[in-house]
């Protein structure tokens, strides 16, 4: 398969695809419940946001990450910053995780991600419901945290295959 050069214009908007998802799915409000799927519904940024700071820390900046936070909670009409304090977490997370892992492994980042999503989680509805006086519907928020679980697998691998495939980087972590 012909690899990318990375001086190329298709190489520099490969290495900025990151970012382009990441504004897209946070300037997106697509929700699967105008399919008919009730309680189907995942948290495309928090993998994207995690994958990428494990494993291509160079792709997304913080600065991208924390604008990334300002533009969901306008659109989403949470209070300012909160999105922003959960991807940060996200953030922090996984370069903890990257510094502390001798040897790789989807499984371990896959049991980690659960644990990051699940405190995230926890600050992000804490500060919703106690400061802010927000409601929340708990049991999609679980079905949420649940399938966005489930989608890092799979998201894994499919970043993983065009990163080996396309852009020819073999040192993926």
């Amino acid at each position: 398969m012909n690899q990318i050069n990375n001086q190329s214009l298709a190489g520099g908007l490969y290495r900025s695809a990151p970012i382009i998802l990441l504004f897209i799915s946070v300037l997106n409000e697509f929700d699967f419940n105008n399919l008919e799927f009730k309680y189907f519904s995942f948290n495309f940024s928090y993998i994207l946001i995690f994958y990428f700071s494990l494993k291509r820390n160079e792709s997304l900046g913080y600065t991208y990450v924390f604008i990334a936070g300002l533009f969901n909670d306008v659109v989403m009409g949470t209070p300012i910053g909160i999105s922003s304090f959960s991807y940060l977490l996200l953030c922090g997370a996984a370069a903890y995780l990257r510094n502390i892992t001798l040897r790789p492994s989807l499984i371990k980042d896959w049991v980690f991600f659960l644990l990051t999503i699940l405190v995230v989680n926890s600050f992000y509805f804490i500060l919703l419901n106690f400061f802010f006086n927000h409601e929340t519907n708990f049991l999609n928020q679980l079905f949420n945290i649940l399938f966005t679980f489930l989608l890092y697998f799979f998201f894994s691998y499919l970043f993983t295959f065009f990163d080996k495939t396309i852009l020819g980087s073999y040192n993926v972590r």
